[in-house]
């Protein structure tokens, strides 16, 4: 599906997808994660997941989603999973290990799922497909999301939890504070509202945030402002003091003394260079 439109909102549910997006930015609200999906990744949705999009931007945004027929990727499981005799003796039969639940989240666009994506996008781009190519790719996207899911779970397991339920519960709550922190790193959220969006006490929160991503969160959200930042200045006239606010920062000294650091330039000399 691809759609370029500047504006638009829309609310419902749908199959198992994923959703990337070129040019822009879209926020998502779907369960109880908020999550922003732009070029740098892509958002997984199971099927029947109530969600919500948002996009507003100066210039149209361009979508790319693939969403899969119920069971579709369950087969190819099963195909992978069975016997060489189970698959011969029951060549249509419907996955008997039931419906995979997957964990709702974005993910790199560098990874080997989101390369093929899009590469997948590129060919439909060019109209360089037919029907039966397509059927082939989306077996090829289903086998990487496998991958994908297998990679996860094997991140769980960093959380040192006996019970694999405590893993992946565990694992969902803290990627919703994580996600929250990614979509609205500009705006002036807190420690607390991001551990009570992740249902987990800030102790709680920021103990397995570590565990899972060998960093704090302070850090991360920190990093994620300097880059914002850094980009702005490459590309517009905006004043630096704007620049500071605009991305989350509370103090213009604070915010030059870490840019600097981070990128052993002041933010006044990257700006100079334009």
């Amino acid at each position: 599906m691809h759609e370029a439109r500047p504006q638009f909102d829309w609310k419902g549910s749908g199959l198992l997808s994923l959703k990337t997006f070129r040019n822009g930015r879209c926020l998502y609200e779907a369960g109880r994660g908020h999550f922003a999906v732009d070029e740098s990744n892509y958002l997984l949705l199971n099927e029947g997941q109530e969600y919500s999009l948002h996009i507003d931007s100066s210039v149209p945004v361009e979508s790319f989603c693939i969403f899969f027929p119920h069971g579709f990727v369950e087969d190819i499981h099963r195909s992978l999973q069975g016997s060489d005799l189970y698959l011969l003796e029951e060549p249509c039969k419907s996955s008997p290990l039931g419906a995979i639940e997957w964990i709702e989240r974005t993910y790199p666009m560098g990874n080997q799922l989101g390369a093929f994506l899009d590469h997948f996008r590129h060919l439909v781009n060019q109209d360089a497909v037919d029907s039966w190519e397509k059927d082939e790719l989306l077996h090829r996207l289903a086998v990487h999301m496998l991958g994908v899911h297998r990679d996860v779970k094997l991140e769980m397991d960093e959380l040192g939890y006996v019970k694999r339920s405590t893993r992946e519960e565990i694992y969902r709550r803290v990627y919703l504070g994580h996600e929250y922190m990614s979509a609205y790193f500009y705006q002036p959220i807190t420690l607390a509202e991001t551990a009570a969006i992740a249902h987990l006490s800030v102790n709680h929160f920021l103990r397995n945030y570590k565990k899972l991503f060998h960093t704090s969160p302070h850090r991360y959200l920190t990093e994620l402002r300097l880059q914002a930042a850094k980009q702005i200045l490459l590309g517009t006239d905006k004043s630096i003091t704007d620049i500071c606010y605009e991305v989350g920062f509370e103090s213009l000294g604070s915010f030059s003394s870490l840019f600097t650091r981070r990128f052993h330039v002041s933010p006044s000399k990257l700006h100079s260079k334009r």
